[in-house]
C-alpha cells in the first residue's frame, strides 16, 4: 500500500508546476470569462443570463421578475460564480448609456451616469429586451452547438444565434490573463448594410466597408475626432482616436455667455467631470468661469457652464477639453475569441466571422425545418391513405388485440410505416370528417411546397444568402436608430492661450544677484517701500520692474544658463519676504550667479541678444530661438558654451530689430584697453555657440562690454576708486578681435584697473556699489572729459567705503 502510494508522488519543479496550473488558467480567463465571441458578441456571463432568461420565459412580451430570480437561475443552472459578478453584468447589459442596443430591461435604480451604484437585486424587476429576442431566435432548433454545464444536469449554448451584429453593435471592454479589449459601440443600421454589400462582395476594400460603418456611435453620442485612427483601427485592429463632448454656447443678459454640454464622451462619470469643472473655478486655474450646474434630468443631459462677462469663451472651452475628460482618448483594441483563440480582429474581420455564423446558423435551422417538414408530410401522407381506405383500417384495429398490434397489423397489411400507424392509432374520432380530409390536402401540398423551399436553400449558396440578407433587413427596420455620435475627420488642436488661465495684472518682479525671485502685488510694493526688499546686505538687486502677468521673464547666468519663468507662475510673495531661491527648482551650482533678467511680452518680438564673456567671446542670439522647452520649470536650457570651466558670461544686452543700425561693440579690458567695432561683425548663432573672438586678450580679461552709439559717453571706475567720463568716440572704430587701444594712462606703481564701465545718459547719477554694501553717487556731469590717456578723479577711498564692484560683477542702478 505505502509503495502505491509513494509511486503516486510526482518530483515537479515550482515553475513547472506554476506555469502549467497558471497557463490552464489564463486558458480559461480568455475563453470562459473576459474576452467576447467574436460570432455574438458576448461573453459567457452575458451569454448565461439571456439565455436563462429567455429559458425561463422572461421576454419582452411578459411581466417584469424580480432580477434575484434570475441571477439565481443563472447562477444555480450555469455560472457557478457569485451573485455580484452576475448582477453586475446584468446591470450592464440593461444600461441605456453603456449599450448602443441594451438587451435587457430593468425596472428601478440601475444606476447611472454619475456612478451610482444600482439598486439591490432583491429591490429591481428584469426582462429580456424585445431586441433580446433577435439573440435567441431559433435556438431551439438546433441552430448552435449545446454543451453540459458545470454539473452536467443540464445543456447551455456555446455562443447564441445572434440575429443581429451584437459584437459591433453593442461593443466589449475587459480585461483578461494578457489580453484585453475595447471595441466601441456602432451603429446597427451602418453595420447591417455593412454585412448585405459584404455578401455581394465577398472581398470588399476597407473604404468600400466605411461607406458604411463610418465609425463608433457611442450612445453618449459625442463627436469622434481622427478618421486615420478609425482607419487604422478597422485595420489593424488597433488605433486611437479623440471623444469629445458636445457643445454650445448660450447667450445671457448682460453680455454674458454660458457653455451648455449636452453629450459626454462615453464611459465619462459625469458627476466627477462637473465636480472637475467646479474645481477649476475654484482654484482659478483658468479665468472667466462664474457657475458650474447639472441641469440634467429626465429630459436629457445638460450641464452648463456660466462665464462672467467678456470671458474668452472659445479660449475656456478649450482649457476643459485639454484639462478636463470633456475631452477624452479612446484607444480601440478590437480582441475577441474566434475559433476558440483570442485574436485581434479588424472591421472585416468582424464582419466576415459573423456573416459565416449567420450562414451557419441559417443553414442548420433550414435543416431542422426541412427535417420536421419531411416528418410532418410523412405523418400526413400516411392520414391521407388512412382515410381513403377507413373501413378497412377501422375493421383492422377493432381486430387487434392492443395498440401495439393494431399497429403491426396496420403495416403489415397496407404498407404504412410505424410512425404512420402510430399517428393513425392515435388519431381522434373527430378528425373523420370530410373537411379534415381537405386540410390535410391542403397541409400536405403546403408542406410539399416548404420542403422544396428549404432544399433549395440548403443546395443553392446564393439562396442561403437571400434568407440571411432578408432576415438581416427585417432587424434593420424593426430597430434602426439614427447615428448619435459625430464623427470629424481631423483631431482639432488645442490651443490654450495664457490669457484664458491667468488674470491679467500689473505686479513689480524682483530678481537678486545670488538667485532669488517674487513677485508682489502693487499695494504690498507700495505698501513696503522699494527697499525693504527683504534681500540680504550681501545680496543685489539685478532685475525690479513693474511688469504683468502674462508677460514672461528670462533670467541669464554668468554660467552661461537661460532660466524662464512666465511671471504668472512665479511664486507671489510680500513685498518684504526675501521670495524663493532658483536652485528649489533649476539647481543652481554654488558659486552661479544670476548676471541679467528680461522681460517680454511674447517670443514673437524680433531682436538680438549681445553676450559676451570675461575670456573674451561673443555672439548674437536671436529672441526666437530661447523659446522654452517643455521641462523649463525644472531644467535651465543654454544660452552661450563657455569653452573653459574658468570663464564666466559677462554680459547680456537686448538689441531689438531696426535698432542694430548704427550700433557698436564696445570692449574694455581689466588692464585698460578699449576695441570699438561695428555690432553686425558679430555673427548671430545659436544658444548653444560659443561665439567668436571679441578682442585679443593676452594675460588680460574683459571687464565689460558695451552695445553703443558713436555719440555714448562712457563711464570707467577703476578698483583704486577713481571715475573717469569719457566719449566713446575717443577710441577709433576698427575690426572685431584686435588688441584694441589704451583708455587708462598706465603708471609703474599701483596701476588703474578697470572694474565697471557704463553707458552714461545726460541726466544719470550713477551709484558705485562697494564690496562693503556701500553705495557712493556720482554725478558724471560735474566730471570734465577725459581723454585717452587720463585715469579721472577719485570719488571713493576703498580702504573705507570699500572696494567699488568687481569686473565680475556690475549694476546700474538707479538713486
Amino acid at each position: 500500500m505505502a509503495q502505491e502510494q509513494e509511486s503516486n508522488i510526482q518530483e515537479l519543479s515550482l515553475e513547472a508546476v506554476m506555469g502549467e496550473r497558471f497557463g490552464r488558467y489564463s486558458k480559461y480567463i480568455i475563453q470562459e470569462r473576459a474576452l467576447p465571441d467574436i460570432r455574438d458578441g458576448l461573453k459567457p456571463v452575458q451569454r448565461r443570463i439571456l439565455y436563462a432568461m429567455n429559458q425561463d420565459g422572461n421576454t419582452a412580451e411578459k411581466a417584469f421578475r424580480k432580477s434575484a430570480k434570475s441571477v439565481g437561475n443563472v447562477m444555480g443552472n450555469f455560472h457557478p460564480h457569485g451573485d455580484s459578478s452576475i448582477y453586475e453584468a446584468m446591470v450592464r447589459m440593461s444600461q441605456a448609456w453603456k449599450l448602443r442596443e441594451p438587451l435587457i430591461e430593468m425596472h428601478g435604480n440601475n444606476g447611472s451616469m454619475d456612478g451610482d451604484p444600482p439598486a439591490a437585486m432583491r429591490y429591481t424587476e428584469a426582462r429580456l429586451s424585445k431586441i433580446s429576442a433577435e439573440m435567441l431566435r431559433d435556438i431551439d432548433k438546433k441552430t448552435v452547438d449545446f454543451v453540459p454545464n458545470f454539473d452536467d444536469t443540464e445543456m447551455e449554448p456555446t455562443v447564441l444565434p445572434a440575429r443581429f451584429p451584437n459584437l459591433l453593435v453593442n461593443g466589449a471592454t475587459g480585461i483578461s490573463a494578457g489580453y484585453a479589449t475595447e471595441i466601441p459601440p456602432h451603429n446597427l443600421h451602418e453595420t447591417i448594410q455593412a454585412i448585405t454589400y459584404l455578401m455581394a462582395h465577398p472581398n470588399p476594400s476597407l473604404a468600400k466597408l466605411m461607406e458604411f460603418v463610418k465609425g463608433p456611435d457611442f450612445p453618449t453620442g459625442g463627436i469622434v475626432q481622427g478618421i486615420d485612427g478609425i482607419i487604422k483601427a478597422y485595420t489593424t485592429g488597433r488605433g486611437r482616436v479623440v471623444l469629445r463632448a458636445k457643445t454650445a454656447t448660450e447667450q445671457l443678459r448682460g453680455s454674458k455667455e454660458q457653455l451648455v454640454i449636452t453629450e459626454i464622451p462615453y464611459e465619462v462619470n459625469k458627476a466627477l467631470l462637473v465636480k472637475r469643472i467646479d474645481e477649476i473655478r475654484l482654484l482659478r486655474k483658468v479665468e472667466g468661469i462664474a457657475e458650474v450646474r447639472d441641469e440634467s434630468d429626465r429630459e436629457g443631459l445638460r450641464v452648463v457652464v456660466e462665464l462672467k462677462r467678456n470671458a474668452n469663451t472659445q479660449g475656456i472651452l478649450n482649457y476643459l477639453f485639454k484639462n478636463t475628460d470633456l475631452q477624452i482618448s479612446y484607444n480601440f483594441n478590437m480582441v475577441a475569441i474566434n475559433n476558440k483563440r483570442p485574436e485581434l480582429v479588424g472591421l472585416k474581420e468582424i464582419l466576415t466571422a459573423y456573416l459565416t455564423h449567420q450562414r451557419t446558423v441559417t443553414r442548420k435551422r433550414t435543416a431542422f425545418d426541412l427535417k420536421k417538414a419531411q416528418e410532418r408530410e410523412h405523418l400526413v401522407a400516411g392520414l391521407i391513405k388512412a382515410l381513403s381506405i377507413l373501413d378497412k383500417v377501422i375493421k383492422t384495429i377493432r381486430a387487434s388485440d392492443n395498440k401495439k398490434n393494431a399497429k403491426d397489423n396496420l403495416v403489415a397489411q397496407y404498407a404504412f410505416t410505424e410512425a404512420q400507424a402510430e399517428a393513425i392509432v392515435s388519431l381522434q374520432l373527430y378528425r373523420l370528417t370530410n373537411t379534415d380530409v381537405t386540410d390535410l390536402q391542403a397541409e400536405f401540398e403546403e408542406l410539399h411546397k416548404k420542403i422544396a423551399g428549404y432544399e433549395t436553400i440548403l443546395g443553392d449558396p446564393k439562396e442561403l444568402d437571400r434568407v440571411v440578407k432578408k432576415e438581416l433587413l427585417a432587424v434593420d427596420r424593426a430597430y434602426t436608430s439614427a447615428r448619435k455620435t459625430v464623427i470629424q475627420k481631423e483631431v482639432q488642436q488645442l490651443k490654450i492661450e495664457t490669457e484664458v488661465m491667468v488674470a491679467p495684472e500689473d505686479v513689480v518682479v524682483l530678481v537678486s544677484r545670488d538667485g532669488y525671485l517674487k513677485r508682489s502685488s502693487l499695494r504690498s510694493f507700495k505698501a513696503s517701500g522699494p527697499e525693504e526688499n527683504g534681500l540680504k546686505e550681501e545680496d543685489a538687486v539685478v532685475f525690479q520692474k513693474t511688469v504683468n502677468t502674462l508677460d514672461n521673464l528670462l533670467i541669464f547666468t554668468d554660467h552661461g544658463d537661460l532660466i524662464y519663468r512666465p511671471i504668472h507662475e512665479i511664486p507671489e510673495d510680500k513685498w518684504k519676504d526675501t521670495g524663493k531661491h532658483l536652485s528649489q527648482t533649476v539647481g543652481l551650482t554654488a558659486d552661479e550667479k544670476i548676471l541679467a533678467a528680461f522681460c517680454f511680452k511674447d517670443f514673437a518680438q524680433k531682436g538680438n541678444f549681445v553676450l559676451a564673456t570675461r575670456e573674451g567671446y561673443i555672439k548674437q542670439t536671436a529672441l526666437s530661438d530661447l523659446k522654452p522647452g517643455r521641462t523649463y520649470r525644472t531644467r535651465a536650457s543654454q544660452c552661450m558654451k563657455l569653452k573653459t570651466k574658468s570663464d564666466r558670461l559677462l554680459s547680456v544686452t537686448f538689441v531689438p530689430a531696426g535698432q542694430a543700425s548704427g550700433k557698436f561693440v564696445f570692449a574694455a579690458t581689466n588692464g585698460g584697453y578699449g576695441l570699438r567695432y561695428a555690432l553686425a561683425e558679430v555673427p548671430v548663432n545659436g544658444p548653444k555657440a560659443a561665439g567668436v573672438r571679441a578682442i585679443a586678450l593676452k594675460d588680460d580679461f574683459l571687464a565689460a562690454v558695451l552695445v553703443i552709439t558713436a555719440a555714448t559717453q562712457l563711464g570707467i571706475v577703476t578698483q583704486r576708486g577713481a571715475f573717469k567720463r569719457m566719449n566713446a568716440a575717443e577710441v577709433s572704430v576698427t575690426t572685431r578681435a584686435r588688441k584694441g587701444v589704451q583708455i587708462l594712462r598706465e603708471l609703474k606703481r599701483t596701476p588703474h584697473r578697470i572694474v565697471l564701465v557704463v553707458a552714461l545718459s545726460g541726466v544719470q547719477k550713477l551709484a558705485i556699489i562697494t564690496d562693503k554694501g556701500q553705495a557712493v553717487v556720482v554725478d558724471p556731469q560735474s566730471h570734465p572729459l577725459g581723454d585717452r590717456y587720463s585715469n579721472g578723479s577719485f570719488v571713493l577711498d576703498p580702504a573705507i567705503e570699500g572696494q567699488p564692484l568687481a569686473a565680475k560683477w556690475f549694476s546700474e542702478t538707479e538713486e
